[in-house]
């Protein structure tokens, strides 16, 4: 069997589930289990939603109404024979939506992040499977929840591995097409988890590990892996071929394309992972497996914005011991702060770290009684991976660096732009 991942970029309107359903046909794939994310832009729009009911603020009643909308716009682009059954599911999604908020009593916002915007991938996966029957190709419809199994960690659940297993054994048909969601898993209490922002790609990685796949194919609006994120840098340059480490190293830096966590279960059953364009399905892409050098051998560049460099120190100027560096980290682990860099030295302890659950002033409100803290917003990290002293002297220009690191084989840098 093999697993397909398709982004939402590939299913964002009409004639991406077109293009979608023909790519499926192009490649004649009998025994195959899809994983499609939200379509285009609509975990963000769920994400506003979301921040609405929690903040009571903004027009919840409109923005639920214009993403109903986005939906049934698609569907009647699709033009279906018989529309019914399709658009009694997306509304039955959108109810549910409804009677969440108005029985829910949990104002935990990370619990109700999960309950409401998974629901942007159960209307994709409708959507999607619902046209690709109309189109003469048959599919089950999977709830991904009946599968994947999590902690009750909102928001980064980690997966219960031993009860995953069963459960996909138990309910995927693996002579069959299986179309299913991404990054939505389910708690012992049976209630809604996700595994993370742009967590679709582990989805696809954890079933095939359960279901020992052949391959994993991901399907991008880029050719492949490529050298450098094409909207932040000008020339950019498709790798052909990498390994499991680099790969992993690459996506720890913060690459893009392919989710950190995915690569993990693939390596431990070295299973191949392709990364290619669901513009030109039929090009090989990128190859990620067991042993192999990085093809061609370039520098690659990693960009991650809208980062804060912190710099933490004792008032009285001594030395940061391990005692401190642990109370330090358990911080950032109780406000789920995330580290991308790390240095100290005798008197400070500096990282770059980004702020995606919106607790830095949480976490400066508990460092500060104790430490002389210092920080700068809204840095830049660039890590170049195989760097050379030219690339180093080019990226440099404009920029104020603030902090380097440097190895064997990787550069770090946080910088502000001139």
């Amino acid at each position: 069997m093999e697993i397909f991942k398709f982004g939402g970029a590939s299913v964002k309107d009409a004639k991406g589930v077109k293009n979608f359903v023909a790519t499926l046909k192009k490649l004649d794939q009998k025994e195959v289990l899809i994983v499609i994310s939200a379509m285009g832009k609509m975990t963000n729009a769920f994400e506003v939603i979301v921040k609405s009911y929690v903040e009571k603020e903004g027009n919840l009643d409109a923005l639920l109404a214009s993403a109903k909308s986005f939906h049934f716009s698609i569907i009647d682009e699709l033009v279906f024979d018989d529309p019914k059954d399709i658009v009694q599911q997306v509304e039955r999604i959108f109810s549910e939506i409804s009677d969440f908020f108005e029985n829910n009593q949990q104002g935990d916002y990370d619990y109700v992040y999960d309950q409401v915007v998974s629901r942007a991938e159960f209307l994709s996966t409708r959507i999607c499977s619902a046209y690709l029957k109309e189109t003469g190709m048959e599919n089950n419809w999977l709830d991904v929840r009946e599968c994947i199994k999590t902690d009750s960690d909102y928001r980064r659940a980690k997966v219960d591995w031993e009860l995953t297993s069963k459960a996909v054994a138990q309910h995927v048909d693996t002579s069959s097409v299986t179309i299913t969601q991404g990054f939505i898993g389910k708690n012992k209490e049976g209630e809604t988890t996700t595994l993370g922002r742009e967590g679709s790609d582990y989805t696809a990685g954890i079933f095939a590990y359960c279901l020992d796949a052949k391959e994993v194919s991901i399907f991008k609006d880029v050719p492949g892996v490529l050298n450098a994120d094409p909207r932040e840098f000008e020339q950019t340059t498709l790798i052909e071929e990498i390994s499991y480490k680099e790969a992993i190293e690459m996506a720890f830096y913060g690459a893009s394309v392919i989710h950190p966590k995915t690569l993990q279960p693939l390596q431990r059953k070295g299973i191949p992972l392709r990364v290619r364009s669901f513009l030109a399905p039929e090009n090989k892409g990128t190859y990620v497996g067991s042993e192999l050098e990085i093809v061609p051998e370039i520098p690659c560049f990693i960009l991650k914005k809208n980062q804060i460099l912190i710099s933490v120190s004792d008032k009285e100027f001594h030395f940061v011991m391990e005692q401190d560096i642990s109370e330090i980290f358990k911080y950032l682990h109780d406000f789920k702060v995330k580290v991308n860099m790390i240095q100290n030295s005798a008197i400070s302890f500096s990282l770059c770290i980004e702020d995606n659950f919106n607790n830095f002033k949480q976490l400066l409100a508990k460092l500060q009684p104790n430490y002389k803290v210092k920080y700068n917003e809204n840095v830049s990290l660039y890590t170049i991976r195989h760097f050379n002293e030219e690339v180093m002297e080019a990226l440099e220009v404009d920029k104020e660096v603030l902090l380097k690191q440097r190895s064997r084989e990787t550069v770090q840098m946080i910088v502000k732009v001139k």
